[in-house]
């Protein structure tokens, strides 16, 4: 390893360090997904089952495991705790990055010194990238999979070399187990639609490689016949239900209007939004004044599988490349967005896409000087630094739903501004445009550290349930059930997690028989009685931040707690 590649992996390490482990423990478990996926991972660690997933003692066949194991594996090491559960993520996120960085590697000595750390950085830096490493779920496992499978099979396209090509089969394999068959189905549209717009069909068959389809198959099949076996009910429940039932029905009332990926995708990418779009621009016409090339022409400078000499491949490796990535980039937005249920963690095998486009962009534009980049920088600049006005902001967001009005948003806004202008001088200096990665990511720490500075404690007390769970355990003498009346299904989840005990729902018609605890919403204890009648029901405290009481129900005898 040269000194320059030391320098570089300990500045990745110390970007993913940051951006995706920092502060992980600071705040709990939010939202519904995360205490879920967190404490079926605990029940498959005690029950020593790898197998079938369970939530409270029941199958619970939403999802496959590969993020479940990850989490068991994290836990053996670390211990069960809510930051433990994030690991898995934040290291798929820091694979992503590292391997997007050595397959970038291949191209700097034929594009120029410093491409492989600047796209790697590119990709680590994407706001939909920060976001989903630092959160247990699913979303980040298939990211990862895919984003690296990608990279394996282009890199087959231009070697010729097996290997990549059973790499991608095996990563493709893991991709189905982070999230069901949409790996697969979203590779194949992806090269599928490469090789139609590159006039390279015969690349559809070569990648069908019986070897690599036997590898796929041992890897992510034996777990699918095995939880059928043992859960008849799987098929219906994760195939029928879960894939085809989500993208078909809005059985699960997440409803968005067709325009929603294409906006969330603009957002998952900041702060690269305003290069993304020139280079998908930019590629999209150079596709389209080329798309009537003759094929004996472009032999002569597109690489075809194998057989290239080294400088045919300098000169043939970013267009087509970017034509690739351009494929990559759209298949998922175009394939959620046709699907009835969205939600915005769907579009993340999409992200690594957009930050190797803007990385080869910026080097074309960076080695040509364009003037055009230079403006496109200044929109670039307000665009980074943009996000800082909410992030310094975040406590007031999180618990007024709306920005603050005086001192606090002039205050704000002043500091984006001044950042914005020190960004925009930067970069219109002469050969301050090689800053521009640089400059960059300073708006993205500064966002980071005030969202976890300013925002952990506030997050933590209205979004989590780990501080309801500390005060009910500090005022039980012993452990008792515990049960909900009309709150967030969020919060349910996570007392799940945080009590390690299932946790009983009132909507379910389901009433403890014996002595209780109740979390409900507060002035809520009249309405409560009436649903036990006959039962003593003390108030015990209330919980301000989120707006809620909790109370002790007496067992149906009456007995005293």
């Amino acid at each position: 390893m040269t000194n320059r590649s030391r320098i570089d992996f300990l500045l990745l390490a110390g970007f993913c360090a940051f951006f995706f482990f920092y502060g992980s423990a600071q705040f709990g478990l939010i939202g519904a997904d995360e205490p879920r996926y967190a404490q079926v991972s605990r029940e498959m660690l005690e029950h020593h089952d790898w197998i079938t997933p369970t939530l409270g003692g029941q199958p619970w066949l939403e999802k496959p495991p590969l993020y479940y194991w990850q989490a068991i594996l994290a836990y053996k090491i670390f211990g069960v705790s809510d930051w433990a559960a994030r690991l898995p993520p934040a290291f798929d996120a820091s694979f992503l990055v590292f391997a997007v960085y050595f397959f970038l590697g291949r191209f700097s000595t034929r594009s120029g010194s410093g491409a492989a750390l600047d796209g790697a950085l590119v990709v680590a830096s994407c706001a939909g990238v920060i976001g989903y490493a630092r959160a247990a779920s699913t979303d980040m496992p298939l990211a990862a999979a895919f984003g690296i499978a990608m990279l394996a099979w282009w890199s087959w396209r231009e070697s010729g070399k097996r290997i990549y090509l059973a790499l991608f089969f095996f990563l493709i394999a893991l991709g189905t187990l982070a999230k069901g068959p949409v790996a697969p189905f979203l590779a194949v549209v992806v090269i599928v639609l490469y090789a139609f717009s590159a006039r390279e069909l015969r690349l559809v068959l070569k990648t069908f490689w019986p070897p690599g389809i036997l590898l796929f198959c041992a890897v992510a099949l034996p777990w699918y016949f095995a939880v059928q076996v043992r859960n008849p009910q799987f098929f219906h429940e994760f195939i029928l239900e879960q894939n085809l039932g989500r993208f078909s029905h809005n059985i699960y009332h997440h409803v968005q209007p067709f325009w929603y990926y294409p906006l969330v995708t603009t957002l998952a990418v900041i702060p690269w939004t305003v290069f993304v779009i020139a280079a998908f621009i930019r590629m999209s016409q150079n596709w389209w004044s080329n798309r009537k090339t003759p094929a004996e022409s472009r032999e002569k400078t597109e690489k075809r599988v194998g057989g290239i000499k080294k400088d045919e491949q300098i000169q043939a490796i970013d267009p087509q490349f970017c034509l690739f990535a351009c494929c990559w980039l759209i298949v998922p937005i175009m394939f959620f967005s046709a699907s009835a249920s969205k939600l915005p963690g769907y579009i993340l095998p999409a992200i690594p896409a957009a930050g190797l486009l803007v990385a080869i962009y910026l080097l074309k534009n960076l080695q040509a000087q364009e003037r055009s980049a230079k403006m496109l920088s200044l929109l670039h600049a307000m665009v980074a630094t943009a996000p800082l006005v909410p992030a310094l902001l975040i406590a007031y967001l999180i618990t007024q739903h709306r920005l603050p009005c005086g001192r606090p948003l002039v205050g704000a806004i002043a500091i984006a501004a001044l950042l914005c202008v020190a960004i925009a001088f930067t970069l219109l200096r002469k050969n301050g445009f090689r800053l521009l990665r640089l400059v960059t990511l300073i708006p993205v720490v500064l966002s980071v550290a005030a969202v976890l500075k300013l925002g952990s404690a506030t997050i933590d007390q209205t979004m989590s349930a780990r501080p309801l769970a500390q005060e009910l355990a500090g005022i039980e003498t012993h452990p008792l059930p515990l049960a909900v009346y009309h709150v967030r299904r969020e919060l349910e989840y996570g007392l799940t997690f945080y009590r390690n005990q299932l946790t009983i729902n009132y909507a379910w018609g389901r009433i403890p028989p014996e002595d209780h605890l109740l979390v409900a919403p507060e002035g809520s204890q009249l309405e409560i009685a009436k649903l036990v009648p006959g039962r003593r029901v003390s108030f015990l405290g209330e919980y301000q931040p989120q707006h809620l009481d909790y109370f002790w129900i007496s067992a149906a005898t009456n007995s005293s707690p």
